[in-house]
């Protein structure tokens, strides 16, 4: 066995790495690495200038090592058996109790800069990276563990001789736990405060995904932990002295996970400096589970919720952030169908309510006084609205959630509305309460209201389409009167309150909708005609007068869709425009009385 000298704070120490660890050249135990930095101190090595004074150096070293004595090396005897673990981390959270468990455990604990302070504050014994790599931190910090000496010790294969037969001839030492975890770039790029291109380039880490890269790589041999919360479970592990490859690999891909999410938020932030679109040519979307889900859209699948952990998502809102309150856990489907309750309502201004029913609108209505927002919104289709979804986009109160509790079905008076999912911004304390006594199973969630400029991701077979959202508000939009007569002030109100209902409508889509009240709709038809005859039936009588948005043009008017809405009594059709017969329709409009408006925006949904 080839023994190395190397000399500590506290003398000179004969060690081996030809086993896998630093170990006493008598006792063939692991023992502390020494500082190759103390041997500079300890016998002086050379400047430049003093040229072949390096070999003078090699000499006093190798005397150092010959004059240990017997006593010397019992000393070595009892801090024999420790292993090494390299620790270095911005986010210092239980890094007390993580020293103190190594430090149970017999390790010796590597560590840099700020991680080494808080380590001896503490209490703990550190050895600074420094002492190792025998060179200070350099270039404002750039450079501390990018060195032959840290990476040597994690990289090398304890089942392959001549690497630890390089590790001896260099007097490196082995690492058998790496904890690392990087720069807060994330936290910084997406604080309110804003950041520097260059306070952002800054907070780029370099050294820490190497070192953590590295020990994933040889994770057969080396611990690697980047999540404080894993403490428990490695000095679990460590204590045990267990040998289960499948929890090491389990740390393994949790660091390569952690490193990639770390450099998608550097790639997504420096796309988006170059100005050069919302389209990379390439792109990756780091993803963090929120929860397993008992089943996907039916039984036999199965499924998890993932929050959107891009940039671009930071304080955006929605479902993914949102709070449960009360409630059975959340389904796959319950969590589309609030997604699109919720994404709805925040269209709206005025205090609204809407109710979804498998994604689609079945009833909204804005009113100044919400309680009667929610009736009028459930009564646009109540049959549909039992077993639905509720989205407010003001507080619940008391007076609100006794209405919701105690409110019977338009159709008989007598059922009590059964709602999945009851979805708000906020709640008062009693008017959680007084929900929370409706039923243990009823969902109540809280979410921020979501934001527009988002990227749609949807998957198709082998690939993904991306687009941007479809987030354009009444403001983009210009309601231009094409027919003969102009909409009265009410009636273009109503036009306007269809066209936003009409965007969260399943295509071909048509809204029938009267005092800021949805009447009627028809969604997913194959075609217009059909959709419209079903909005027509639910809107009953109260047609008359109404506003009708389609979410895109009428390929035909005479004998078709708009002909029959004017003949129904509708009094201001909304509608895209861009059809070949687009001037069918202005006659049709006009031998009927009836007002029409083209925004020349589709919205389309499928």
């Amino acid at each position: 066995m080839a023994a190395t000298a190397v000399a500590g704070s506290t003398g000179v120490t004969i060690v081996s790495s030809s086993s896998g660890s630093c170990f006493s050249s008598k006792v063939q135990q692991c023992i502390t690495c020494a500082s190759l930095f103390a041997i500079r101190r300890q016998t002086g090595w050379p400047s430049r200038k003093q040229g072949t004074g390096i070999s003078s150096y090699m000499l006093r070293a190798k005397a150092m090592a010959q004059t240990l004595s017997n006593s010397a090396v019992d000393t070595l005897s009892s801090s024999s058996g420790k292993r090494q673990a390299l620790v270095s981390l911005s986010d210092k959270r239980d890094l007390e109790v993580l020293g103190r468990g190594l430090q149970e455990l017999g390790f010796n604990i590597v560590s840099t800069g700020g991680t080494a302070a808080s380590i001896e504050s503490f209490g703990f014994p550190v050895t600074k990276v420094e002492e190792l790599t025998s060179f200070p931190e350099m270039l404002d910090g750039r450079v501390k563990t990018l060195h032959p000496n840290i990476h040597g010790g994690i990289l090398a294969r304890r089942d392959q001789r001549h690497h630890m037969e390089a590790l001896d001839n260099h007097g490196i030492c082995t690492f058998d736990v790496v904890v690392v975890n990087l720069y807060p770039f994330y936290d910084k790029v997406s604080a309110s405060c804003g950041i520097s291109f260059e306070d952002g380039i800054e907070n780029i880490d370099i050294g820490g995904p190497a070192m953590i890269r590295a020990a994933a790589k040889n994770h057969k041999d080396v611990l690697v932990v980047v999540d404080y919360t894993d403490y428990p479970a490695l000095l679990e592990f460590l204590k045990n002295n267990q040998d289960d490859q499948l929890f090491r690999r389990w740390l393994a891909w949790k660091a390569f996970q952690h490193v990639a999410s770390y450099d998608s938020a550097v790639s997504e932030w420096l796309w988006k400096g170059t100005e050069r679109g919302n389209f990379p040519p390439a792109m990756t979307v780091p993803l963090s589970l929120i929860s397993s889900l008992r089943y996907g859209e039916n039984p036999h699948q199965k499924a998890a919720f993932y929050a959107d952990k891009s940039l671009a998502e930071v304080n955006a809102g929605g479902i993914a952030s949102g709070i449960q309150h009360h409630g059975k856990e959340l389904s796959y489907n319950n969590i589309l169908d609030a997604d699109a309750a919720w994404s709805c309502v925040c269209e709206f201004s005025k205090p609204t309510c809407v109710v979804v029913k498998h994604t689609n609108p079945c009833g909204v209505a804005s009113c100044d006084n919400i309680v009667d927002a929610y009736r009028f919104a459930v009564k646009a289709d109540p049959v549909s609205a039992f077993g639905g979804i509720v989205a407010f986009n003001v507080e619940v109160d008391e007076d609100l959630a006794r209405d919701i509790r105690e409110f019977r079905s338009p159709t008989d008076g007598e059922t009590r509305m059964f709602y999945e999912i009851i979805i708000a911004p906020n709640y008062s304390k009693k008017g959680l309460e007084v929900l929370r006594g409706k039923s243990k199973n009823l969902r109540i969630l809280e979410a921020t209201k979501s934001t527009g400029g988002k990227i749609s991701l949807r998957q198709v077979s082998g690939g993904w389409l991306v687009q941007e959202a479809d987030s354009l508000s009444l403001e983009d939009i210009q309601f231009n009167v094409r027919s003969e007569k102009s909409p009265l002030e009410n009636e273009l109100d109503d036009a306007k309150f269809a066209w936003l209902c009409v965007k969260h409508v399943k295509s071909n889509a048509i809204v029938i909708a009267k005092n800021n009240c949805m009447l009627g709709m028809g969604c997913g038809q194959p075609n217009r005609l059909e959709s419209l005859r079903i909005a027509m039936k639910k809107a009953g009588d109260d047609i008359n007068g109404a506003a009708l948005a389609s979410d895109a043009f009428f390929p035909f008017a005479w004998n078709d869709a708009v002909e029959e809405a004017c003949q129904a009594g509708i009094g201001v059709i909304a509608e895209p425009g861009g059809s070949l017969r687009d001037s069918d329709a202005v006659d049709c409009c006009n031998k009927y009385g009836v007002a029409l408006v083209f925004t020349q925006v589709r919205h389309f949904r499928h």
